[in-house]
Protein backbone atom coordinates (compact mmCIF):
# COMPACT_ATOMS: atom_id res chain seq x y z
CA UNK A 1 0.00 0.00 0.00
CA UNK A 2 1.30 3.34 -0.82
CA UNK A 3 2.21 5.64 2.17
CA UNK A 4 1.70 8.79 3.18
CA UNK A 5 5.31 9.35 3.60
CA UNK A 6 6.07 8.29 -0.04
CA UNK A 7 3.93 10.88 -1.36
CA UNK A 8 5.63 13.35 0.79
CA UNK A 9 8.71 12.19 -0.31
CA UNK A 10 8.21 12.17 -4.07
CA UNK A 11 5.94 15.57 -3.65
CA UNK A 12 9.07 16.99 -2.26
CA UNK A 13 11.72 15.35 -4.91
CA UNK A 14 9.66 16.31 -7.90
CA UNK A 15 9.14 20.16 -6.71
CA UNK A 16 13.19 20.34 -6.34
CA UNK A 17 14.40 17.77 -8.36
CA UNK A 18 17.25 16.90 -6.43
CA UNK A 19 17.60 15.02 -2.74
CA UNK A 20 19.24 17.43 -0.75
CA UNK A 21 16.75 20.01 -0.73
CA UNK A 22 13.98 17.45 0.13
CA UNK A 23 15.46 15.98 2.75
CA UNK A 24 15.91 19.59 3.91
CA UNK A 25 12.30 20.13 3.83
CA UNK A 26 11.10 17.23 5.07
CA UNK A 27 13.55 16.42 7.57
CA UNK A 28 15.05 12.92 6.58
CA UNK A 29 18.30 11.93 5.46
CA UNK A 30 18.75 11.35 1.60
CA UNK A 31 19.17 7.47 2.55
CA UNK A 32 15.95 7.69 4.47
CA UNK A 33 14.15 9.64 0.79
CA UNK A 34 15.87 6.92 -1.74
CA UNK A 35 14.54 4.24 0.44
CA UNK A 36 10.73 5.74 0.21
CA UNK A 37 11.33 6.51 -3.29
CA UNK A 38 12.44 3.58 -4.20
CA UNK A 39 9.15 1.38 -2.21
CA UNK A 40 7.31 4.04 -4.16
CA UNK A 41 8.26 2.75 -7.75
CA UNK A 42 8.46 -0.95 -6.82
CA UNK A 43 4.77 -0.20 -5.97
CA UNK A 44 3.97 1.13 -8.88
CA UNK A 45 5.90 -1.20 -10.99
CA UNK A 46 7.80 1.74 -12.73
CA UNK A 47 10.19 4.67 -11.80
CA UNK A 48 8.68 8.33 -11.77
CA UNK A 49 11.61 9.78 -11.72
CA UNK A 50 14.44 10.00 -14.93
CA UNK A 51 17.88 9.86 -12.97
CA UNK A 52 19.57 12.93 -14.83
CA UNK A 53 22.64 13.38 -12.23
CA UNK A 54 22.87 15.37 -10.29
CA UNK A 55 19.16 15.70 -10.49
CA UNK A 56 15.94 13.75 -10.69
CA UNK A 57 13.22 14.58 -13.51
CA UNK A 58 9.82 13.88 -13.40
CA UNK A 59 9.21 11.62 -16.40
CA UNK A 60 5.37 10.77 -17.73
CA UNK A 61 4.75 8.26 -15.47
CA UNK A 62 5.50 11.31 -12.51
CA UNK A 63 4.04 14.19 -14.54
CA UNK A 64 0.89 11.71 -14.38
CA UNK A 65 1.70 10.96 -10.91
CA UNK A 66 2.43 14.64 -9.43
CA UNK A 67 -1.06 16.68 -9.41
CA UNK A 68 -2.95 13.11 -7.64
CA UNK A 69 -0.36 13.52 -4.64
CA UNK A 70 -0.79 16.85 -4.09
CA UNK A 71 -4.39 16.91 -4.07
CA UNK A 72 -4.09 14.26 -1.82
CA UNK A 73 -1.68 15.81 0.50
CA UNK A 74 -3.81 19.24 0.43
CA UNK A 75 -6.95 17.29 1.30
CA UNK A 76 -5.12 15.01 4.51
CA UNK A 77 -4.30 19.11 5.67
CA UNK A 78 -8.26 20.10 4.90
CA UNK A 79 -8.95 17.30 7.25
CA UNK A 80 -6.33 18.37 9.69
CA UNK A 81 -7.65 21.18 10.48
CA UNK A 82 -11.14 20.17 9.83
CA UNK A 83 -11.90 21.03 12.95
CA UNK A 84 -10.00 23.98 14.41
CA UNK A 85 -11.42 25.85 16.65
CA UNK A 86 -11.07 29.28 15.25
CA UNK A 87 -13.01 27.88 12.38
CA UNK A 88 -10.44 29.50 9.25
CA UNK A 89 -8.24 26.85 8.04
CA UNK A 90 -4.42 27.36 8.88
CA UNK A 91 -1.32 26.13 7.30
CA UNK A 92 1.11 27.34 4.87
CA UNK A 93 0.57 28.67 0.85
CA UNK A 94 3.62 28.55 -1.03
CA UNK A 95 2.90 31.99 -3.18
CA UNK A 96 4.48 33.56 -6.11
CA UNK A 97 4.35 37.20 -6.77
CA UNK A 98 5.56 39.40 -9.70
CA UNK A 99 7.77 42.19 -8.04
CA UNK A 100 5.25 44.93 -7.77
CA UNK A 101 2.90 42.67 -6.29
CA UNK A 102 4.88 41.09 -4.04
CA UNK A 103 6.69 43.94 -2.84
CA UNK A 104 3.73 46.81 -2.67
CA UNK A 105 0.66 44.81 -2.72
CA UNK A 106 1.53 40.99 -1.02
CA UNK A 107 2.62 42.30 2.13
CA UNK A 108 -0.84 44.43 2.68
CA UNK A 109 -2.67 41.27 1.81
CA UNK A 110 -0.92 39.18 4.10
CA UNK A 111 -1.77 41.39 7.13
CA UNK A 112 -5.57 40.94 6.43
CA UNK A 113 -5.27 37.18 7.03
CA UNK A 114 -2.49 37.14 9.93
CA UNK A 115 -2.97 33.61 10.73
CA UNK A 116 -2.00 32.28 7.30
CA UNK A 117 1.44 31.23 7.14
CA UNK A 118 3.20 31.32 3.58
CA UNK A 119 6.49 31.12 1.82
CA UNK A 120 6.83 33.91 -1.13
CA UNK A 121 8.59 33.76 -3.93
CA UNK A 122 9.30 37.45 -6.00
CA UNK A 123 10.25 36.87 -9.26
CA UNK A 124 9.68 37.83 -13.22
CA UNK A 125 5.99 36.42 -14.82
CA UNK A 126 7.83 34.13 -16.57
CA UNK A 127 9.72 32.42 -13.95
CA UNK A 128 6.71 32.20 -11.76
CA UNK A 129 4.63 30.36 -14.44
CA UNK A 130 7.88 27.93 -14.73
CA UNK A 131 7.61 27.52 -10.82
CA UNK A 132 3.35 26.79 -11.21
CA UNK A 133 3.97 24.02 -13.73
CA UNK A 134 6.30 22.47 -11.40
CA UNK A 135 3.79 22.43 -8.66
CA UNK A 136 6.64 24.54 -6.63
CA UNK A 137 3.53 27.39 -6.48
CA UNK A 138 -0.14 26.84 -4.94
CA UNK A 139 -0.53 30.48 -7.02
CA UNK A 140 0.77 33.05 -7.86
CA UNK A 141 0.24 36.56 -8.73
CA UNK A 142 1.64 38.48 -11.59
CA UNK A 143 1.81 41.14 -14.32
CA UNK A 144 2.65 39.67 -17.44
CA UNK A 145 0.91 37.27 -19.83
CA UNK A 146 0.71 33.75 -18.72
CA UNK A 147 1.07 31.93 -22.57
CA UNK A 148 0.90 28.30 -20.56
CA UNK A 149 -2.92 26.29 -21.39
CA UNK A 150 -1.83 24.14 -18.25
CA UNK A 151 -2.44 27.01 -16.42
CA UNK A 152 -5.71 28.71 -15.59
CA UNK A 153 -5.38 32.71 -14.92
CA UNK A 154 -8.27 35.03 -13.89
CA UNK A 155 -7.60 39.36 -14.10
CA UNK A 156 -7.42 40.75 -10.94
CA UNK A 157 -6.76 44.44 -10.65
CA UNK A 158 -6.35 47.27 -12.66
CA UNK A 159 -2.89 48.72 -12.33
CA UNK A 160 -1.87 52.43 -13.69
CA UNK A 161 1.62 52.27 -15.35
CA UNK A 162 3.91 55.79 -15.73
CA UNK A 163 6.64 56.83 -17.52
CA UNK A 164 9.07 58.75 -14.78
CA UNK A 165 11.92 60.84 -14.40
CA UNK A 166 14.44 62.59 -12.20
CA UNK A 167 12.88 66.31 -11.90
CA UNK A 168 16.02 67.86 -13.55
CA UNK A 169 15.56 65.14 -16.85
CA UNK A 170 15.21 67.33 -19.71
CA UNK A 171 11.57 65.99 -20.60
CA UNK A 172 10.43 66.62 -16.84
CA UNK A 173 9.03 70.23 -17.51
CA UNK A 174 7.28 69.61 -20.82
CA UNK A 175 3.38 69.74 -19.88
CA UNK A 176 2.38 66.52 -22.71
CA UNK A 177 4.16 64.54 -24.72
CA UNK A 178 3.55 61.92 -27.41
CA UNK A 179 5.47 58.77 -27.17
CA UNK A 180 7.62 59.27 -30.18
CA UNK A 181 9.13 62.96 -28.17
CA UNK A 182 10.77 60.07 -25.56
CA UNK A 183 13.23 58.59 -29.02
CA UNK A 184 16.74 58.90 -28.11
CA UNK A 185 16.36 59.41 -24.42
CA UNK A 186 18.27 57.01 -21.78
CA UNK A 187 16.21 54.41 -20.34
CA UNK A 188 16.19 51.92 -17.14
CA UNK A 189 14.25 48.78 -18.16
CA UNK A 190 13.45 45.84 -16.32
CA UNK A 191 15.17 42.16 -17.60
CA UNK A 192 13.63 40.56 -20.59
CA UNK A 193 10.76 37.99 -19.35
CA UNK A 194 9.02 40.66 -16.88
CA UNK A 195 5.74 41.43 -17.36
CA UNK A 196 6.92 45.20 -17.15
CA UNK A 197 9.87 44.39 -19.88
CA UNK A 198 7.17 42.76 -22.09
CA UNK A 199 4.64 45.77 -21.86
CA UNK A 200 7.40 47.86 -22.31
CA UNK A 201 8.65 46.15 -25.61
CA UNK A 202 4.92 45.30 -27.18
CA UNK A 203 3.24 48.96 -26.69
CA UNK A 204 5.94 51.72 -25.80
CA UNK A 205 8.68 51.19 -28.25
CA UNK A 206 7.64 50.86 -31.32
CA UNK A 207 5.91 53.90 -30.67
CA UNK A 208 9.21 56.03 -29.13
CA UNK A 209 10.91 54.10 -32.29
CA UNK A 210 14.69 54.24 -31.57
CA UNK A 211 15.66 54.40 -27.84
CA UNK A 212 18.82 55.92 -25.95
CA UNK A 213 21.23 54.02 -24.14
CA UNK A 214 19.82 51.70 -22.00
CA UNK A 215 20.30 49.93 -18.22
CA UNK A 216 19.07 46.58 -17.19
CA UNK A 217 17.97 45.23 -14.23
CA UNK A 218 16.59 42.44 -12.65
CA UNK A 219 14.92 44.36 -9.63
CA UNK A 220 11.86 46.93 -9.61
CA UNK A 221 13.45 49.17 -6.71
CA UNK A 222 16.82 49.32 -8.40
CA UNK A 223 15.12 50.02 -11.50
CA UNK A 224 13.70 53.49 -9.29
CA UNK A 225 16.91 53.99 -7.60
CA UNK A 226 18.83 54.64 -11.13
CA UNK A 227 16.52 56.59 -11.99
CA UNK A 228 16.62 58.95 -9.05
CA UNK A 229 20.69 59.14 -10.02
CA UNK A 230 19.99 60.65 -13.59
CA UNK A 231 20.28 57.56 -15.62
CA UNK A 232 16.94 57.50 -17.62
CA UNK A 233 13.15 57.09 -17.88
CA UNK A 234 11.53 53.80 -16.66
CA UNK A 235 8.01 52.46 -17.11
CA UNK A 236 6.93 51.59 -13.96
CA UNK A 237 3.07 50.94 -11.98
CA UNK A 238 1.85 53.59 -10.11
CA UNK A 239 1.92 51.21 -6.74
CA UNK A 240 5.40 51.14 -6.93
CA UNK A 241 6.24 55.00 -7.89
CA UNK A 242 3.52 56.70 -5.74
CA UNK A 243 5.91 57.72 -2.60
CA UNK A 244 8.98 58.63 -4.67
CA UNK A 245 6.71 61.12 -6.61
CA UNK A 246 4.96 62.14 -3.49
CA UNK A 247 8.27 62.95 -2.02
CA UNK A 248 9.52 64.84 -5.41
CA UNK A 249 12.28 62.30 -5.55
CA UNK A 250 11.10 61.37 -8.96
CA UNK A 251 8.22 62.89 -11.33
CA UNK A 252 5.78 62.07 -13.72
CA UNK A 253 6.59 62.55 -17.55
CA UNK A 254 2.94 63.46 -18.87
CA UNK A 255 2.64 61.28 -22.64
CA UNK A 256 -0.39 61.70 -24.71
CA UNK A 257 -1.52 57.34 -24.35
CA UNK A 258 -3.15 55.45 -21.69
CA UNK A 259 -1.15 53.23 -19.80
CA UNK A 260 -2.52 50.42 -17.97
CA UNK A 261 -2.54 46.42 -17.37
CA UNK A 262 -4.42 43.68 -15.37
CA UNK A 263 -3.20 41.92 -12.62
CA UNK A 264 -3.76 38.37 -12.56
CA UNK A 265 -4.06 35.31 -10.29
CA UNK A 266 -2.99 31.89 -11.65
CA UNK A 267 -2.67 28.41 -11.07
CA UNK A 268 -2.29 25.08 -12.54
CA UNK A 269 -5.80 23.66 -13.30
CA UNK A 270 -4.94 20.25 -11.82
CA UNK A 271 -4.17 21.81 -8.94
CA UNK A 272 -6.41 20.89 -6.14
CA UNK A 273 -7.76 23.83 -3.88
CA UNK A 274 -7.10 23.55 -0.60
CA UNK A 275 -9.79 25.66 1.85
CA UNK A 276 -6.65 27.96 2.80
CA UNK A 277 -6.32 28.87 -0.84
CA UNK A 278 -9.60 29.20 -1.51
CA UNK A 279 -9.46 31.65 1.37
CA UNK A 280 -6.98 32.96 0.44
CA UNK A 281 -8.40 33.83 -3.53
CA UNK A 282 -11.00 35.33 -2.12
CA UNK A 283 -8.85 37.37 -0.30
CA UNK A 284 -7.93 38.53 -3.10
CA UNK A 285 -11.05 38.85 -5.25
CA UNK A 286 -12.39 41.27 -2.16
CA UNK A 287 -9.46 43.54 -3.18
CA UNK A 288 -11.27 43.93 -6.50
CA UNK A 289 -14.55 44.87 -5.35
CA UNK A 290 -12.96 47.05 -3.07
CA UNK A 291 -11.06 49.41 -5.03
CA UNK A 292 -11.61 51.58 -7.92
CA UNK A 293 -9.78 50.62 -11.29
CA UNK A 294 -5.66 51.42 -9.72
CA UNK A 295 -6.30 50.46 -6.29
CA UNK A 296 -8.07 53.39 -4.66
CA UNK A 297 -11.08 52.85 -2.59
CA UNK A 298 -14.62 53.41 -4.80
CA UNK A 299 -15.65 55.40 -1.50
Amino acid sequence: MISLKQLQVFSSIARHGNLGLAAEELFLSKGALSQALAELERQLGQPVFDRVHPRLKLNDQGRQLQPLAEEILSRITDIEHLFDEQGAPSGTLRLGASQTIGNYLLPKLLAQQPELQAKVCITNTHNLCDMLLRFELDMALIEGENFHPALITQDWLADEMLVVAHPDHPLADKKTLSLVQLAHHDWVLREPQSGNREQFDRELAPQIGALGQRLELNTLESVMLAVEQGLGLAFVSRRAVNDRLLSGRLVIINVNTHLSRILKLVWHKQKYHSALLRRFIALCQQQEEDKGPFGKSKA
